[in-house]
């Protein structure tokens, strides 16, 4: 595996004491492959740098592809994305690029991610922000998300945001009771919310978005899409910021 990554390093070396045939290995005698293989050998040892940069060479170039396959993606499913119809809009509606967060109510991350986005929110003023529910930690996790979209459906956009942010910061087991505590809490109509959240609308907004969550490839929350750039984990809000301005400068 070394020898792999160190190879083209290697061929400028080669080539000064070896023909271009003899460097086919299909082509070198026995014991041309084991003076080959000394040579290399003796190379690597006097010059082991080489090996890292070979290797941090191989993880630039698979970066760069990692980073256009995302962009592929997100061009691909750009109106699942961005303008899907049912996910909750915040930050600036009318900003010029969209921060599209999925997030998951029993996810550690997604709660430390709280106040980066809202500092990026705060810092730039012209980003779109687009909330994915995405349960993916167990029947909790479903319970909730259930229970913030059937709000967002039963009661409107404001309503879904008190509740989003009161169940990021609920520490207690979700069921009935809990959830009905925290919409009484908000003034809600608790029994229209708790009847919609086994609804085929809550449902299928949730299918819908796990099924654009593995098109994208993301297997963990929380997952961004900044822009035309896919940010797979939780990021601080300076990192965010640059990335949002590098998407901003890349438009030109």
């Amino acid at each position: 595996m070394i020898l792999r990554h160190a190879a083209p390093a290697l061929l400028g070396f080669s080539m000064a004491a070896t023909s271009a045939q003899a460097l086919d290995l299909k082509a070198m005698s026995d014991a041309e492959k084991v003076e080959f293989g000394a040579q290399v050998r003796e190379y690597l040892l006097e010059n082991p740098e080489v090996i890292i940069e070979a290797i941090d060479i191989l993880e630039q170039r698979n970066a760069a592809a990692e980073a256009l396959a995302d962009k592929e993606l997100i061009a691909a499913n750009e109106d699942e994305l961005f303008n899907d119809g049912y996910s909750w809009v915040g930050g600036n509606p009318d900003g010029d690029i969209t921060l599209v967060e999925f997030m998951d109510y029993r996810c550690g991350y997604c709660r430390r991610a709280v106040p980066e986005v809202a500092s990026l929110l705060a810092e730039d003023g012209n980003i779109r922000l687009v909330i994915k529910e995405l349960p993916i930690l167990g029947d909790a996790s479903v319970l909730s998300s259930r229970f913030a979209v059937a709000t967002k459906q039963v009661a409107g956009d404001d309503a879904y945001k008190q509740v989003h942010d009161a169940l990021l910061e609920f520490t207690g087991e979700p069921n009935e009771i809990s959830l009905r505590r925290i919409s009484d809490g908000l003034g809600l109509d608790s029994d229209a919310i708790i009847a919609a959240m086994d609804s085929d609308s809550v449902t299928d907004e949730i299918t819908r978005t796990r099924a654009l969550a593995q098109r994208m490839q993301i297997s963990g929350t929380p997952s961004f899409v900044l822009g035309t750039e896919m940010l797979r984990g939780f990021l601080p809000a300076d990192q965010m910021k640059q990335i949002a301005d590098g998407v901003r400068a890349e438009r030109g």
